[in-house]
């Protein structure tokens, strides 16, 4: 007779299998690869370009705001698609037709905000 728990066993199973093809894909990875570092290969890259001066720059929030923004209304922008489905279907129209609205007045309160806080105007 099998019991509640018996189930838990086989994905127990399952995950020792999947961490042990992982840590042995990396311990076969640290044994045979190549390991020369050199002066060059110690340096820090960025885009091609050889560093200079020290490694502190200044990056301004407002890009790290831009790609939040892009985040949140493309996330949300995403739940327009099952209301496409849901809309079609019979009886549910007017309701979810009032709160896609209701979901869509929110986004262009926050919208409005990011606005009025001069966040999407570009440095």
């Amino acid at each position: 007779m099998r019991t509640y728990f018996d189930a838990y066993v086989g994905l127990a199973v399952l995950l020792l299998v999947g961490g042990a093809i992982v840590g042995g894909g990396l311990a076969a990875n640290r044994l045979l690869r190549p390991h020369r570092p050199t002066p060059e290969k110690l340096l820090t890259y960025e885009c091609g370009v050889d560093p200079v001066g020290e490694g502190w720059a200044h990056s301004y929030v407002r890009y790290y705001v831009f790609a939040y923004l892009y985040v949140v209304f493309a996330v949300d922008a995403v739940f327009l698609f099952p209301w496409a489905t849901v809309f079609s279907a019979p009886g549910y129209g007017l309701t979810t037709l009032g709160e896609m609205f209701v979901f869509l007045a929110f986004l262009a309160a926050g919208l409005a905000y990011a606005g009025k806080k001069g966040v999407l105007s570009w440095v």
